[in-house]
């Protein structure tokens, strides 16, 4: 592997681009005509514009590869990340995916098969054809129950049924949103958890049988299904229950011969894990991993993609929390716009990802993610506390940010406390 094309933007472009460097692999920035400006152009060893707005054209960014000299190509997260068609076209182009075998990214896309395929606990539901059939079932199951697009993730197609009343609106409702966003509307039907917690589990294979886990994390802190604050290793659980769904985990991921990076994500009550899906490329959260076990997921996702073996990972330490910084005002809506001064934290323990800085002008057209504070300490409480000045020295100017929600949720007794649950961050009043 000797040139890389990065295939997205924003700061996990940027950590590619430093994972990269690290190894002596030279990189290759694709970018969109809006996106001239993006801090990891200034640091790759080159850079190629793919169009206008073409993050997701399959075409440009293969031949923006081939063009170039690249030899393989990461996808990062979001758009093109968990598409098995462009993984093939890489892989038929004779280019190195960084992620796993299409099939596995097809078979983990597709919720309903993945349920049937992996030998996981889930929740009482099933595939559904038409509104008769999701009343049945949700009859069977028992209200409330969530209806959720085979082909989902990020919250879209998923609604909340608590009546037989409210199926057909919902369905409706909920196939039209997965027919736009992901050209499947075909549904499923499970029961419906008010206030779980949220807990995934960090897996590695090799792609020939031999599987590695990396512990859990938390990530019960969301807004509309989406992550606001997550923390490693899971917090409120004993050791030997999360061993022990730790290794059903590595189990899976060595049995179906999975290559590189994934994350196996579970609803969890208190009474058991119930699985809901696999996410197929590196996750947003992954630096709370690397804080307490001293590892760059990123760059080993690099070299296991190159043909080397996986080691046995270090002991972990200590405790890790990520407050994701987004461009949102109090309301949760997105505040694109120039940033005029931009003031990121630091000291010890405190790590800062991000693509932001004064003079950056934050678009509309993408997510709102400005970038991720990460802390580290000896225990959760110390991580917290480092966690509470970082947020403190936090002055971006010019667009609103979420940096006053995270201060009010981590003072809240129930995140201090617990217990956790992806209900919490709704009942917080900034």
């Amino acid at each position: 592997m000797n040139r890389l094309l990065v295939a997205n933007r924003g700061e996990i472009a940027l950590r590619i681009v430093r994972a990269c460097r690290a190894l002596g692999i030279e990189t290759v920035a694709a970018y969109t005509r809006e996106d001239q400006h993006l801090l990891h152009l200034r640091y790759a060893d080159t850079d190629v514009c793919i169009g206008a707005h073409d993050y997701l054209s399959i075409p440009n960014l293969i031949m923006a590869a081939r063009t170039t000299g690249c030899d393989s190509v990461h996808p990062g997260y979001g758009f093109l990340s968990e598409n098995a068609e462009f993984a093939q076209a890489v892989t038929d182009a004779g280019l190195c995916f960084i992620g796993p075998a299409a099939d596995h990214i097809a078979l983990m896309g597709d919720k309903i098969r993945a349920r049937a395929d992996i030998d996981l606990p889930t929740l009482p539901g099933g595939p559904v054809l038409d509104v008769a059939a999701a009343r049945l079932l949700a009859s069977e199951v028992g209200y409330p129950v969530l209806l959720k697009a085979a082909a989902g993730g990020g919250g879209r197609g998923m609604r909340v049924v608590s009546t037989s009343a409210e199926i057909e609106g919902a369905f409706r409702e909920a196939t039209a949103e997965a027919r736009v966003a992901f050209a499947d509307d075909r549904m499923y039907v499970e029961k419906f958890l008010s206030d779980p917690r949220h807990i995934e589990v960090q897996v590695f294979g090799d792609g020939h049988g031999d599987a590695i886990v990396f512990g859990t994390r938390d990530c019960s802190t969301q807004r509309r299904h989406q992550k606001l604050i997550e923390e490693a290793p899971a917090p409120f659980v004993d050791a030997a229950t999360l061993d022990a769904l730790e290794q059903k985990c590595r189990v899976v991921v060595a049995g179906l011969g999975y290559r590189g990076a994934g994350t196996l994500e579970f609803l969890y009550d208190g009474d058991g894990f119930y699985f809901i899906e696999m996410n197929t490329r590196i996750q947003v959260e992954h630096t709370v991993t690397e804080a307490i076990y001293g590892i760059d997921l990123v760059a080993l996702q690099l070299r296991v993609a190159a043909g080397e073996g996986l080691a046995g990972p270090p002991q972990p330490r200590g405790h890790a929390v990520e407050c994701r910084l987004n461009a949102e005002g109090t309301d949760f809506n997105p505040s694109p716009g120039l940033i005029t001064d931009c003031v990121l934290p630091g000291g010890p323990g405190v790590r800062v990802d991000s693509h932001v800085y004064p003079g950056y002008e934050v678009p509309h057209r993408y997510d709102s993610l400005l970038g991720k504070i990460i802390c580290h300490g000896s225990t959760r409480e110390e991580a917290l506390a480092r966690m509470r000045v970082a947020l403190a020295e936090v002055d971006i100017r010019g667009i609103e940010t979420n940096a006053n929600f995270h201060r009010v949720v981590l003072d809240s007794e129930r995140f201090r406390n617990g217990p956790l649950g992806t209900d919490l961050a709704s009942r917080v009043r900034v």
